[in-house]
């Protein structure tokens, strides 16, 4: 356990060289007094660590030092495997990159380590998107991410969500793929935001070169801002529909907050197998559209004005397939 440790913080500090002891402790999830022996069994044993005292201080490598040891298990390495994305990679201009990459990794294996990554490559594959949805190839993507790579200011036209267009000149700072769409995270004049790669047109990257956020977290915004827009798309309160077995059976179609409702609030079955779910709504006008496509198999119960949506789509359906 303790040379497993040894190698990590060893590791750590030549990826991401100079560390204070409070982060290599939360890295390795273990106290600050764990760290300080680390440090020096590793200097006992020849490894060339050293501390910068001071607020800005902490320990790093002499510079210059590597070492070749990687310390993968044969488990460790084999899940290299399944990490990339081949679509995903060849979306951004990396996807000789990645195979070269892993023809790489698999020469330098040990014979058992091969065997077992050629096995996973053989009987593991990973097809992201969703069905019937192809992943977005925006035609600007690769302009975006050279920007991400190098740390250019972009300039652009932006649809909004409301078919409104806007010019903006953005720093980009990450990308993230979501199901099958490409988002862009970007500081403009005002905020970091988020922004669909799909809805970009006229993108430029400038020569201009723009610093990155000191401790921006890529994850953790992502995170916190799909929380956000969660809380802000479903704002429209709740609807009680009866959703019938043939229904229950296509009900991913409406994603994945419909599938939470339905497995979470659906009570026993009556007598005709239908069950009673109480599902967020974005707007009326969206849940009529998607309920709408299940027909007889969903009954709205409450909200009364999304209840007469429905009826009169219903009535207007009819009247147009009526032979009069």
């Amino acid at each position: 356990m303790r040379a497993s440790r040894l190698l990590s913080t060893l590791l750590l500090l030549q990826t991401r060289g100079r560390l204070t002891a409070q982060q290599i402790a939360d890295e390795l999830e273990v106290s600050v007094r764990t760290v300080y022996r680390d440090i020096e069994a590793l200097s006992a044993s020849g490894v060339p660590v050293y501390a910068d005292r001071g607020p800005a201080g902490g320990y790093q490598l002499v510079d210059g030092y590597r070492t070749s040891l990687t310390g993968l298990t044969t488990d460790e390495a084999a899940a290299l495997f399944l990490t990339g994305s081949g679509a995903t990679a060849a979306h951004l201009g990396l996807g000789p990159t990645l195979e070269a990459a892993q023809l790489k990794l698999l020469a330098a294996m040990p014979r058992e380590q091969r065997s077992t990554a050629e096995r996973i490559q053989e009987r593991v594959h990973v097809d992201a998107p969703g069905w019937f949805r192809d992943p977005e190839a925006p035609p600007h993507l690769d302009t975006v991410a050279g920007a991400v790579w190098e740390q250019r200011r972009l300039r652009l036209r932006y649809t909004k969500w409301d078919n409104t267009e806007v010019d903006r000149t953005l720093e980009p700072l990450g990308l993230v793929l979501k199901g099958t769409a490409w988002y862009c995270v970007a500081r403009g004049r005002e905020r970091v935001n988020a922004y669909r790669v799909s809805r970009m047109d006229a993108v430029t990257a400038l020569d201009e070169r723009f610093e990155r956020l000191p401790g921006f977290d890529l994850q953790r915004y992502w995170l916190e801002w799909s929380d956000r827009l969660q809380q802000t798309l479903y704002r429209s309160g709740f609807a009680t529909v009866l959703v019938g077995p043939r229904a229950a059976g296509m009900w991913w179609m409406l994603g994945p907050v419909a599938e939470r409702a339905l497995r979470e609030t659906a009570g026993e079955p009556d007598a005709d197998g239908r069950v009673r779910v109480v599902l967020p709504l974005e707007s009326f006008e969206h849940a009529r559209i998607d309920l709408g496509r299940f027909g007889p198999d969903v009954e709205v119960l409450d909200p009364p004005e999304l209840r007469a949506l429905m009826r009169a789509q219903a009535a207007e359906t009819l009247r147009r397939y009526d032979g009069s």
